[in-house]
C-alpha cells in the first residue's frame, strides 16, 4: 500500500471521528434506538460523505466552489437543516417512557452531508491534497468516495456504540433530557464554523 494512500486514510480517519453534527447525530441515535435500529442513519452518512467527497474530487467542488451564491445557499441549507435535527434530538424523551418517534434513517444521514458546507469544504481539501492518488479525477473520485464512506460507517459505529453505552447507563428520565438536550446543543454549535 503507498504512503499517499496511506495518508489518506488516515486524514479520513481523523476527519470523521472528530466531534461535529454527524458524530452527535450517530451517538444520539445510538443512544435513544440502538445499534440495530441507527443502522440506516449511519449508512446515510457513510454513503453521504462518501459520494460527496467523490463527487468533488470528480468535478463538481470546482463547479460549487467557482459560483458564490451557491455556498451562501449551502451554508443557509445546511444551517437551517442542522438546526432542524437539534430540534428534533432535544425534544426526544427516554425510549422507556413511551418515545413513539422513529429513528433518522438513511435520507436523513446522506443529506447531513450534502447540504453541510463543513462537509464541501472537508471534500475539496481531500481533493486537492491526494490529487496524486490517481491520473484522472474520475478514479481520484472513485478512491475517496470508497476511503471516505468506509472511514465514516467505521467512525460512525464507534459514536454510535458510545451512543448506546450512555443509553444503557441512563436510568432516569432527567438523565435522558440532560443527554439529549446536550447532544443537541453540539449538533446546534456545529452551525457556527459554517459561518466563521
Amino acid at each position: 500500500m503507498s504512503s499517499a494512500l496511506l495518508s489518506v486514510i488516515g486524514f479520513a480517519l481523523v476527519a470523521t471521528i472528530s466531534p461535529g453534527g454527524a458524530t452527535s447525530l450517530a451517538t444520539a441515535s445510538g443512544a435513544q434506538f440502538g445499534f440495530r435500529r441507527s443502522l440506516p442513519l449511519l449508512a446515510g452518512i457513510a454513503v453521504g460523505l462518501g459520494t460527496l467527497v467523490g463527487a468533488v474530487a470528480g468535478g463538481l467542488g470546482s463547479v460549487v466552489f467557482a459560483w458564490s451564491p451557491m455556498q451562501l445557499w449551502l451554508r443557509i441549507i445546511g444551517s437551517a437543516y442542522l438546526l432542524w435535527l437539534a430540534w428534533m434530538i432535544s425534544r426526544m424523551s427516554a425510549p422507556h417512557a413511551g418515545s413513539s418517534s422513529p429513528p433518522t434513517g438513511f435520507i436523513s444521514g446522506f443529506m447531513l452531508l450534502w447540504v453541510n458546507p463543513k462537509g464541501w469544504t472537508m471534500a475539496l481539501a481531500a481533493a486537492a491534497a491526494y490529487a496524486g492518488l490517481a491520473d484522472n479525477p474520475v478514479a481520484l473520485g472513485l478512491i475517496l468516495c470508497f476511503v471516505f464512506g468506509a472511514a465514516a460507517m467505521f467512525s460512525m459505529v464507534i459514536w454510535c456504540i458510545g451512543g448506546l453505552w450512555l443509553g444503557r447507563r441512563l436510568t432516569q428520565p432527567w438523565q435522558w433530557r440532560y443527554l439529549n438536550l446536550w447532544l443537541a446543543l453540539l449538533l446546534a454549535l456545529s452551525v457556527i464554523p459554517m459561518w466563521l
